[in-house]
């Protein structure tokens, strides 16, 4: 039977039982004064479900505030629906199937999709890798840029006017513990200067770094315990030292399912919003099956981080 057969897919009553359940494992909490007692709820005397009172501070609330539900008209048992469609999608779904699916409007598929996404950002940042541990790095380019540069990284002019290579396209730094978790960053250009800042603040200092030859991670030696590289230009990509395998293939590997999904499924992606489909595809990765993490979990992990995370659609299509 499929999941998505499951009753609070279906019934909105059941959907908010369920998602109380999820957030609220020892009960309800207030979401305006913390309270956790003398809170009962409103049957019969609201109309809206899941409705409660706390009588220590006299406000009525619902599971759904201080979360990516708050204020929002779209039923819970849809949003549910949502949660699991975009966590069982590889390459994403876009907001014009969950518009077909779901029956609501575009501009609504469209913003449900973006505080979905702000749900699988990961608020607990530590270093990637550790003692003996490896971690690639490596840099790609993707869509159009407003700001076209006519400079390389190393300061030389491009070639043909700039009119090829990543001068107009945007920079994407990407990090990934091998057989772990991936982290990438969306960085206005890709300079020795913020490359190297991003990888010191993002990788612990007992790894062992491998990149390719580019002249951004020159001088990493002295930040880790090890920095190996593969010369591409030369068709090296692979290269055995004893036991290590030295190579960056498998942040390569993340950046194609990155970029199949997007050109596949989003087709479009304003600069803007960028940082929103960098930590949907980080958020799958590292909830990937391999990991032991399958589609029902993976949508599990999505509610989990729905609190604190509001989001409004002012401030969505601001930034």
């Amino acid at each position: 039977m499929s999941v998505l057969s499951d009753r609070h897919y279906h019934d909105e009553a059941a959907a908010y039982k369920f998602v109380e359940a999820r957030i609220w494992p020892n009960g309800p909490t207030c979401p305006h004064c913390g309270g956790v007692e003398r809170i009962s709820k409103m049957e019969g005397k609201s109309t809206r479900i899941g409705t409660y009172k706390c009588y220590q501070c006299r406000k009525p609330f619902t599971v759904k505030i201080g979360t990516i539900f708050e204020a929002s008209h779209v039923k819970l048992n849809h949003w549910l629906q949502a949660i699991f469609l975009i966590a069982s999608s590889k390459k994403g779904i876009s907001s014009n199937q969950l518009h077909r699916t779901l029956g609501v409007t575009l501009k609504t598929a469209w913003f449900i999709s973006h505080r979905i996404r702000e749900a699988m950002r990961d608020g607990k940042l530590g270093p990637l890798g550790g003692n003996g541990m490896i971690v690639e790095a490596d840099e790609t380019y993707y869509g159009p840029t407003k700001e076209k540069r006519t400079m390389t990284t190393s300061g030389r002019p491009f070639t043909k006017s700039g009119k090829t290579g990543p001068s107009n396209k945007r920079a994407i730094l990407g990090l990934v513990e091998r057989g772990g978790s991936v982290r990438t960053f969306h960085v206005v250009q890709a300079t020795k200067v913020n490359v190297a800042a991003l990888v010191t603040e993002n990788v612990h200092r007992e790894s062992t770094l491998y990149t390719d030859e580019s002249k951004l991670y020159h001088g990493m030696d002295g930040h880790f315990a090890g920095h190996e590289t593969t010369k591409h230009t030369g068709g090296e990509y692979v290269r055995y030292v004893g036991d290590a395998v030295i190579h960056s293939n498998t942040i390569e590997s993340y950046f194609s399912v990155f970029k199949r999904g997007m050109r596949g499924t989003y087709q479009h992606c304003a600069e803007k919003h960028l940082h929103r489909y960098l930590a949907e595809f980080d958020f799958r990765h590292n909830s990937r099956v391999a990991l032991g993490v399958n589609d029902e979990a993976r949508a599990a992990r999505i509610l989990d981080g729905v609190v604190g995370k509001r989001l409004t659609y002012e401030t969505t299509s601001a930034r």
